[in-house]
Order: C-alpha cells, then sequence, then structure tokens
C-alpha cells in the first residue's frame, strides 16, 4: 500500500513570528495530526555555524532522524536535514527541510523492516517534490546502510557499550508515555543512528519496535522519544536536566560498566563480532533479558565471559539441564572449568555446584569430571566452605588420582595446623573433601576434632541466637558420611559438656546431632533432653532437674559429673532455691558434690536465700531456718572446699540459727562483727538479719548479762541501730505492756549504762521515753506497782527510787496536760 508522505519546511526570511509550514501532506493526514507532527518535524541549527557555509561544512551538519509514536496509534519515520537558503537576505544561509511518512495503526513498514533500517534510504528528499516520489521506507533486499559496519562500530566504544545497552533496554521495557529520554552524546548523528542499529540487533523485536527516538536534538528534556542524540555542546545541559547521559564522544569513563549481567554479556558478544549469537540465544528458554541464555551461547561460542555471566550461565543451565544437547553441554563445561579462568567468585562456584548436581546422573562421569575436580579445588584452595560437594564416584580414572595427588599434601598439612584460626565451616569442608578424595587423615583426627569440638559451641550457641546455623547441613552430612568422625566428635562434645552445658544445650538446639549409636554420651543425652522438659514441667526446676538426670542413664553416684551437667542445664544463671539445693544434696555424697565441683552452687543458694528473703523483723521464716540448716550441713560436709567470704557468710547464717535457737558461743556481738568483716562484700540483707537476730536474742527475757554488757559498750552503731528498731516491733511493745518483769528488765537496761560511749546514752533514753513510758501508761495500777517491786528487788531501793521519779514525771505530764484540757474547754 501507498503510504502518505509529509513535507515541512523552515520559514523563508521576513516570514515574521512563524517556524515553518507544511508543503506537501499526503492523504489520510488530519489537520489534527498535522499539529502533532509539526513540533517532531522542526529543527535547530548547532550554535557557531559559518555564515555561508561550503557544501561540505552543510553535509557535516546534524540531520534529525525521528521515529515517534502519535497518539492516534500511528506511527511517524521522519528526516530533517539542513538545506541551503536561496533567497538571499540576511541570515546564516541555512533554512531546513523536514521529509516524513506517516504510517497508520497496526500498518508495519514495508518489508518488515525497523524504523531505524530506514536511516540511509535514498529516497529521503531535501525539497518539496513536484509529483509522487518513491516511498522512503520502501528499502531494497539485503542489510541496509545503517546495519553495515555495526561490529567495528560496536568495538569502538567498547568502554560504553555495556552501559549504553542496559539504557536502551529499560528504554524500550512498556511504561507510561512522558517517561524521560536516555541521552547519546555523539559528534555524528550517524553514529546515534548506529546505537540505534546495535539496538535492534540486540533487543527481540517487540522491544526493539517501542524503542521511539531522534538523532539529533537541541532540547532533550521536552522530547517525548525515548532515545534521543545530542552534541556535545548539549551534554552538559542535559545533564543537568537529570537526565540519563551517555557522553560517547569523548575520553572514555574509568568504570564503563554496568551491574547488568545481560548488557554485559551483550556488549562481549558485541566486541566479539558475533551478533548472530543473539538469535541463538532468543531461541533458548528464558526470560528475554535474562543473562543466562545469553551467557551460554557466548561460552559454547568460545567468548570470554566475566564471573556475574559465568554464574548466570552455570545457574541457568542448573535450572534447565534438559535445554542443551550433549554438544553443547560439554562446550559450557570446559568453559566454566576452563583452567585460565583466575576470577571466580563465590556465587559463580554456589552456581557450577547446581549445574553439577543437575547433571550429575544425566552426563557421563567423565564428562563432569572437571567440573567435580574445580569444585574441590574451589573447596580446597578458595575457602568456599557453602559448596556442594560432589560424591565419590564423581571422580572416575585419572582425573581423580590427579586432583587427589594435588590437594592431599594441603588438606593434611591444614587439618594438622594447630595455631591457624580456622572456621567450623573449613573444617568440615576439609574432612569431606579428604574423604571424598580418599586422604587418609587417621593421624591428624583426633586434634582435628578436640578444636573443632568448642569451635562449634563457640560459633553455634550464643545466646539469643536463632534460626539454623549455615554450617549445619554440611555437618550433619559429615557425620552421616564418616562414622569415625562422628564417634570422635560426639565424644568429644561429652566432654566438653559438664564445662557449659547451656551452650551444648543451645548448639542442639540449633543442630540436631545424631545420637542413635551405641555410645553412652550421657552429658550430651541430658543436654538434648532440657528443652523438652522445661516445655512440659514448666517451672518446676525440681523436676526437670530430675528427668534431665534421668536422660543421662548413670547414677551421679557412679559418674559425678552427671550432677555438673545436671545443676549446669537447670540453674544455668542462677542459684538454686534452699529447696532446689537440699534436694541437690541429698541426691548425692559429699564426695560426688565435691568431684561435680556442684557443693559451690549450693553454698549459693545458702547465701543467695538470705540476700533474696530477708526476715521480717520478729519472725523466723521457715525458709531462713532451712537456708540456715542448709549452712550448717554445708559447713560440715565441705570443711576443706569452702573458705573465704563464702564461708564467713555460711558461718555468719549459722551464728544466727544458733542465736534463735540454741546457745552459741559466747562473744556473740563481736563475732557477728567479725564474721561480717570477713564476709565483705556481704549481702546487705544477710548483715541485717544477722544484726537482727542478735538484737532480738539481747531483747530476750534469758539473755545473759555479759552479752548483753558487751553489746553495750562496744558502741557499734549499726548494731545498736538495729536493737533501736528491734525494740520498737509490735512483739516487744506487746510484751512491755503484758509483761511486768519484762518492763522491769528492760528499764533496768536501758538506764544501767549511761555512760556506756556516745551511740547507746541517745538510744536508750529514746527507748525508755518512746517504748517504755507508753507501755506503762496503758498498765493498770498493779501492774506498774509490780514493775516498781521488780525493779526494786533485781536492782536496788535507788534504782526502784529512780523509776518512781521516771513514772512520776510521766503521770504528772499526763494530769497537766488534763488540767489544760479541762480549763480550754470552760
Amino acid at each position: 500500500m501507498s503510504l502518505a508522505q509529509v513535507h515541512y519546511t523552515s520559514a523563508a526570511p521576513g516570514d515574521e513570528g512563524t517556524g515553518g509550514r507544511f508543503t506537501a501532506v499526503g492523504p489520510g493526514v488530519s489537520g489534527a495530526l498535522l499539529a502533532e507532527i509539526e513540533p517532531l518535524l522542526r529543527y535547530e541549527l548547532p550554535d557557531s555555524i559559518p555564515d555561508r557555509p561550503s557544501a561540505g561544512e552543510l553535509r557535516s551538519l546534524p540531520q534529525s532522524f525521528t521515529y515517534a509514536t502519535l497518539s492516534d496509534g500511528s506511527r511517524l519515520v521522519s528526516r530533517s536535514a539542513p538545506v541551503r537558503e536561496t533567497s538571499g537576505g540576511a541570515g546564516p544561509g541555512v533554512r531546513f527541510h523536514a521529509h516524513a511518512v506517516h504510517l497508520p495503526p497496526g500498518v508495519p513498514l514495508p518489508g518488515d523492516r525497523l524504523p531505524v533500517e530506514a536511516w540511509r534510504s535514498p529516497h529521503w528528499v531535501a525539497v518539496t517534490p513536484g509529483g509522487a516520489i518513491p516511498d522512503p521506507l520502501t528499502l531494497p533486499p539485503g542489510p541496509t546502510a545503517v546495519s553495515e559496519g555495526l561490529d567495528d562500530f560496536a568495538v569502538s566504544r567498547g568502554p560504553w557499550l555495556a552501559a549504553v545497552l542496559a539504557d536502551l533496554r529499560r528504554a524500550s521495557e512498556p511504561r507510561e508515555p512522558g517517561g524521560r529520554p536516555v541521552v547519546l552524546v555523539e559528534r555524528q548523528c550517524a553514529d546515534v543512528a548506529r546505537w540505534l542499529g546495535l539496538a535492534s540487533v540486540t533487543l527481540p523485536r517487540e522491544s526493539a519496535e517501542r524503542l521511539t527516538f531522534t538523532t539529533y536534538t537541541r532540547r532533550p528534556g521536552s522530547s517525548a522519544a525515548r532515545v534521543v542524540g545530542v552534541l556535545p555542546e548539549d551534554a552538559e545541559a542535559a545533564r543537568a536536566g537529570g537526565l540519563r547521559v551517555h557522553v560517547c564522544a569523548g575520553q572514555a569513563p574509568s568504570g564503563g560498566g554496568t551491574d547488568d549481567a545481560w548488557a554485559t554479556t551483550a556488549a562481549r558478544v558485541w566486541r566479539s563480532r558475533s551478533p548472530e549469537l543473539f538469535r541463538e540465544a532468543r531461541e533458548l528458554p528464558g526470560e528475554p533479558f535474562a543473562a543466562g541464555p545469553l551467557a551460554v551461547t557466548a561460552l559454547c561460542a568460545g567468548i570470554v565471559l566475566g564471573p556475574d555471566e559465568r554464574a548466570a550461565a552455570a545457574g541457568w543451565a542448573a535450572d534447565r539441564p534438559y535445554a542443551l544437547d550433549a554438544e553443547r553441554t560439554g562446550q559450557l563445561v570446559e568453559a566454566l572449568a576452563s583452567p585460565g579462568i583466575d576470577d571466580r567468585t563465590g556465587p559463580e562456584f554456589d552456581a557450577v555446584g547446581r549445574l553439577f548436581g543437575a547433571l550429575e546422573g544425566r552426563c557421563p562421569a567423565s564428562a563432569t569430571a572437571p567440573l567435580a575436580a574445580m569444585l574441590v579445588t574451589e573447596a580446597v584452595r578458595g575457602g568456599n566452605g557453602s559448596l556442594e560437594l560432589p560424591h565419590r564416584d564423581a571422580f572416575v580414572g585419572p582425573e581423580g588420582a590427579a586432583v587427589a595427588e594435588r590437594l592431599a599434601p594441603e588438606i593434611l598439612t591444614e587439618l594438622g595446623d594447630k595455631a591457624g584460626p580456622r572456621s567450623v565451616a573449613r573444617t568440615v569442608q576439609l574432612l569431606r573433601v579428604a574423604r571424598l578424595l580418599g586422604v587418609d587423615g587417621t593421624e591428624s583426627l583426633p586434634g582435628v576434632v578436640d578444636r573443632l569440638a568448642p569451635a562449634l559451641l563457640e560459633e553455634g550457641s550464643g545466646k539469643g541466637a536463632e534460626g539454623p546455623l549455615g554450617f549445619a547441613p554440611a555437618l550433619l552430612e559429615l557425620l552421616d558420611e564418616q562414622f569415625e568422625v562422628r564417634t570422635a566428635l560426639l565424644g568429644a562434645l561429652d566432654r566438653l559438656a559438664p564445662r557449659d552445658p547451656g551452650a551444648v544445650a543451645r548448639f542442639l538446639e540449633r543442630v540436631a546431632l545424631p545420637f542413635t549409636g551405641t555410645q553412652a554420651l550421657p552429658h550430651l543425652r541430658m543436654c538434648a533432653e532440657v528443652p523438652g522438659a522445661m516445655a512440659t514441667l514448666g517451672g518446676d526446676r525440681a523436676a526437670v532437674w530430675h528427668r534431665v538426670l534421668r536422660a543421662a542413664g548413670l547414677s551421679p553416684f557412679a559418674e559425678p559429673l552427671v550432677l555438673r551437667t545436671a545443676v549446669g542445664l537447670v540453674w544455668e544463671d542462677r542459684a538454686p532455691t534452699v529447696e532446689e539445693a537440699r534436694l541437690l544434696l541429698d541426691a548425692a555424697t559429699s564426695d560426688s558434690h565435691r568431684t561435680a565441683g556442684t557443693w559451690a552452687r549450693l553454698v549459693d543458694a545458702a547465701l543467695g536465700a538470705s540476700a533474696a528473703e530477708p526476715p521480717t523483723t520478729g519472725q523466723s521464716p521457715a525458709s531462713t531456718d532451712e537456708a540456715a540448716a542448709l549452712a550448717h550441713d554445708l559447713l560440715r560436709g565441705f570443711p576443706g572446699q569452702i573458705g573465704g567470704r563464702e564461708r564467713a557468710g555460711l558461718l555468719l547464717l549459722d551464728l544466727v540459727r544458733e542465736l534463735r535457737t540454741g546457745a552459741p558461743e559466747p562473744g556473740w556481738a563481736e563475732t557477728v562483727r567479725t564474721l561480717c568483716a570477713q564476709a565483705d562484700p556481704i549481702e546487705p540483707a544477710l548483715r541485717e538479719r544477722a544484726h537482727t537476730a542478735l538484737a532480738e536474742r539481747l531483747l530476750a527475757p534469758d539473755r545473759p548479762g555479759a552479752e548483753l554488757y558487751d553489746f553495750v559498750h562496744g558502741d557499734d552503731a549499726e548494731l545498736i541501730a538495729a536493737y533501736d528498731r528491734t525494740a520498737r516491733t509490735e512483739l516487744v511493745r506487746t510484751r512491755l505492756r503484758t509483761q511486768p518483769a519484762y518492763a522491769a528488765d528492760c528499764f533496768t537496761v536501758w538506764t544501767a549504762h549511761p555512760h556506756a560511749g556516745k551511740t547507746w546514752p541517745p538510744v536508750a533514753a529514746a527507748l525508755l521515753d518512746e517504748v517504755l513510758r507508753p507501755a506503762v501508761r496503758a498498765m493498770s495500777p498493779e501492774d506498774v506497782a509490780e514493775v516498781e517491786a521488780t525493779v526494786g528487788r533485781t536492782g536496788s531501793s535507788g534504782r526502784a527510787d529512780a523509776f518512781r521519779t521516771w513514772n512520776r514525771v510521766s503521770t504528772l505530764g499526763r494530769l497537766g496536760r488534763r488540767i489544760t484540757g479541762r480549763v480550754r474547754r470552760r
């Protein structure tokens, strides 16, 4: 069919206020479309053109070759070219003429060509024709001028190639109108057309057809095209406008690359002058711009690629091992395993490992042996602990023997190195490779296991750590593959468990080690049991302890260390309660606790109870009695182990027991002061408990006078303050009100030592006035008389007179207050 053609020319000199005019319009192009087409055809001359350019200078001026889509879905292909002004007058002597072809919606270019192929069509004209002219889009068969020399152009633009192709690919994606264009800066607009020619070969057909463009403009920011070309003089303005600018007309960029693996591979294909590979790659399954198919095609053709591209090829082939025939599979394996490659990365090795796994069993072992050798060499020399290793039968014939001979010394040297730091993953990998290659490491195994066991706990048992461990799958495979390693490692972990059972338990929660063999492994079995026991039994730690101990399968009498493991698992970061400590003490002999070292936990329980549960003054809770009884038993059971401040603390607790229930040795106050000093830093509650117990005993009716005298004259401010607090308790006040003999005794004591240091006299005076006087006021006259008589019998007549005087003052005070009150009421 005949396509409508449009001609447009710039205004003639003297036509003020007009930018140009249509000089010919073919049928079917409406006025509305002409209004939309006109801005696309306008042409702006570069700066600093000669006033009267020569023919050569005129030909060197840029031409604007444009491909655009219009609002009704139709398309326009046009060329705007400068022409000489022939009418005379002022100005540069250059005008422009635009020649365009309109393609209705759904109508392809003649010969199903792409628009960029019409760039050098001989049918574009620079004057408005007088009659019909050939359609510029009707091109002769075969390659057009723009397609010729693309290989040379691509090589010349090597530094920019990958980045530009990546942006051209993104520009060709479906998107909303109004997107920002990609700007290509070239000295010649023909080179912009060549970039578009590269894109038309590289991109799929549908993507290339979406790539609207113009090869030359002075105003890229206002262009609706997806790709625009500008001269170097306009590059800075384009960059300032926030556009994506590629300056391909100057010095090569220092980086010039991109992280787009597809674009990088495409650039390498062009530099290898093999554009036919793009068509081959599009025949392989996969997304249009996935790097895998193109990278596989390039590698099979012998093109050298980088690590990301090789990884993409290996990953694609691993996911589709059926997509390649035997010949291309062999070519791919040969390219990936080439000994000349020295820049392989971890992701590339991982992808190659997946490819090996996909090909194993599908291809002969001889075909995949290069990949197997590459993987195990990387596992040993590269330290890649995440590699999926091949099976033992991957190495058959001389390939396996050669790899083993080359790597065995390195493996044994590193496994035997005691000083060098080595991660768990690295050790596991070396052990697995050693078995894979048949390397005998029997002599080094004990040392390897002794270093591996603590490393497992260090890397895999941190508090708060969750989720699977990276080395866990390889470790479990190692234990499944090598019986001798499993036996030695489980034994080493079992020996470590009593030292830090909590760490072992946390490790076993994250890595389920196999306990199915005949090894006893009592400590490991306990560590594996504790999470389930705690989940089932909750806060009943005694029940958890019994269940964990049963899991060991050994009696603590026969193997005392199971005590240490069980206690460490149940009470890892805290002391047992007194009741729990009593359970532990009764569960085994003192010899067992000494061997296990658990006696220290029992000491913590006794001292911790005194610190955590200070008694209410005047009371004696059962837990306090039990803690004191526990302290007494511990002092008897572990006399050679308990020393220092812990021993002093237990002795102080034992003294509290004796003060409340027995008859301690004389010198109570001095003993309390001495033990508190020896137990320093002492728990404040334990100090308070000892002081209170001493004060309670000194306030008891049957306290020895010598102990009271020593206490009063010791002038210890803390002890006297504790005595003062205890004397003001309700228990003492009740005794004073109801027991005249006790009140008489307290009066005698609180008045007997007026010159005993500086601390006691004011405290005694305050107790007389604030504690004893209210109690005596509340007594009946008969009880008061009994108090007076008792004071006289136990003291002297002078002391009885002193009580009467003290009490009279109190009585007169009450009487005076009553009289004052009556007077006021009147």
